[in-house]
């Protein structure tokens, strides 16, 4: 029987069925799940909700000597299974040998949550896990259903990989996400496709900022963006302030924040090659490898490959309210801490409108055609971006929103769509025309274009000679900030 999802649980239901499912595996021996994703995301909420409906030991470590973690955990495990246990456990050993030897009839789901405060003084956690599951260990008579949840990404993905003590181990491994942006915006409770989007350049999807972090303080309106911005992200007085900070600062890999806002801020902007961060940080290529893999690896930062040219990569920062502290906060932060909140945000305005809202609409758009790639492209094997060498124009065309299919007979790659997006500026027929210049330039690099679809994504819409060219050429398709909010059409125009 499927455990329905609490009622007062936002989403996530995919996520939820996961978990029970887990939860609920039948077999004569202990399994082992790994739950993971940066703060803010809901996992201890979903976790703790799960727990409760299934009747399983939720515990969550604090950040405690080995001996007092010992101590928290046995006082959790002696309120679940109501027996007292005597003697005390001398250490970790003994924990997870009773664990697994307390629970031998149903399934019991079992989570431990902060995993990361164990192990930092505990390193041999994982290996007594492993020894347990493994032949000859307890858990092979137990119904422990085991979660590990964690928000330390860098300490999370190591657990399973390489060589790590866990490695095949785990029968569950679940990232969770920051909502995606229909979902936030349904989250918010804001209807007009514009705010919504102004409104997730700044938090995202992270579900704890709407509540905990700014009280529900939601824009009333589009006219409200402005005054929402000054008395919540830039209000030292909100918790949403210091929260990108925070942010670099809980990732026990980061020693040296400076190295690594500093190429936070290279991204912001624009500099998202490996060679342009390191120009921007005054260091060589190789000297921001390191800094920009813990980046990766701590989730914050992600690197992506140019869909036409090889060995090329770009980063992109994952969390927006780390682009905005980079791009508008982190430059007048002793202005914002006098209260000057409103003069900032007024001479940062622009710099909001091309760093943060143009390259964040490009993400959102790349998200689109993703969910919709069938719909729109006839499915597409990879959506990206990347860039067109246009020798005579001594120029590279820069593809927002690209996307690739399977190869053609004759092993060529087929590309099923080349677009640009637009955040602010009106689209025209120029728009398209670089386009078709790079629908060309790839052709001729043996590319298979006879099929592309030359879509343009814009906020601001489209002017008439575009629209009149789109209602005539089923190749070119027009895509507005409203299409992006709901389901689009296998054929046809938006806008």
């Amino acid at each position: 029987m499927e455990l329905a999802k609490p009622a007062h649980l936002f989403d996530r239901t995919w996520e939820w069925q996961a978990l029970a499912s887990f939860a609920a595996r039948s077999g004569p021996r202990a399994k082992l799940g790994v739950v993971s994703g940066r703060r803010r995301q809901g996992k201890s909420f979903l976790l703790q909700a799960l727990a409760e409906e299934t009747g399983g030991l939720y515990f969550q470590a604090t950040e405690a000597a080995e001996a007092e973690s010992l101590r928290q955990f046995t006082e959790a495990l002696t309120r679940h299974s109501r027996q007292v246990i005597d003697p005390p456990f001398r250490d970790w050993n003994d924990a997870v040998r009773y664990l697994f030897s307390q629970y031998t009839d149903e399934p019991t789901l079992v989570v431990i949550d902060e995993f990361p405060f164990l192990t930092r003084l505990s390193p041999s956690l994982p290996s007594i896990i492993q020894r347990e599951l493994g032949p000859g260990g307890s858990g092979q008579h137990s119904a422990v259903r085991l979660i590990l949840c964690g928000s330390a990404m860098s300490v999370m993905g190591g657990l399973l990989a390489g060589r790590a003590p866990l490695r095949g181990r785990a029968g569950l491994e679940l990232v969770l996400q920051p909502f995606p942006y229909p979902e936030a915006a349904d989250f918010w409770g804001i209807d007009d496709p514009h705010l919504a989007m102004k409104v997730h350049m700044v938090v995202g999807g992270t579900p704890a900022y709407r509540h905990e972090f700014v009280d529900g303080d939601v824009p009333a309106g589009p006219d409200d963006f402005d005054s929402w911005i000054t008395r919540t992200a830039l209000n030292p007085a909100s918790p949403l302030f210091r929260e990108a900070r925070y942010l670099l600062a809980e990732e026990t890999d980061i020693r040296e924040p400076a190295i690594y806002h500093s190429a936070l801020a290279a991204i912001a902007f624009g500099h998202t090659t490996n060679g342009a961060i390191a120009n921007y940080l005054g260091r060589k290529s190789d000297q921001v490898t390191h800094p920009l893999t813990v980046l990766e690896d701590s989730a914050l930062i992600a690197k992506e490959p140019d869909l036409f040219r090889d060995g090329r990569f770009s980063y992109r920062i994952t969390e927006p309210l780390i682009t905005f502290y980079e791009a508008i906060m982190r430059r007048r932060w002793a202005d914002l801490e006098l209260r000057r909140a409103d003069a900032v945000w007024n001479s940062a305005r622009s710099t909001f409108r091309t760093q943060v809202a143009g390259p964040h609409f490009e993400a959102l758009c790349r998200f689109y055609a993703t969910l919709h790639g069938t719909e729109l492209f006839g499915e597409p094997t990879e959506i990206g971006s990347g860039s067109v060498n246009d020798p005579a124009g001594k120029s590279q065309l820069q593809i927002d929103v690209g996307a690739l299919a399977m190869p053609s007979p004759d092993g060529r790659r087929r590309i099923a769509s080349l677009g640009e997006a637009t955040w602010g500026e009106t689209m025209t027929l120029h728009h398209l025309e670089r386009l078709e210049r790079a629908a060309a330039l790839l052709a001729a690099r043996k590319f298979d274009t006879r099929d592309t679809i030359l879509a343009c994504y814009s906020a601001a819409g489209f002017d008439e000679n575009l629209r009149e060219r789109a209602a005539r050429d089923p190749r070119v398709r027009l895509i507005g900030a409203a299409d992006l909010y709901r389901e689009p059409q296998a054929t046809g125009n938006g806008g």
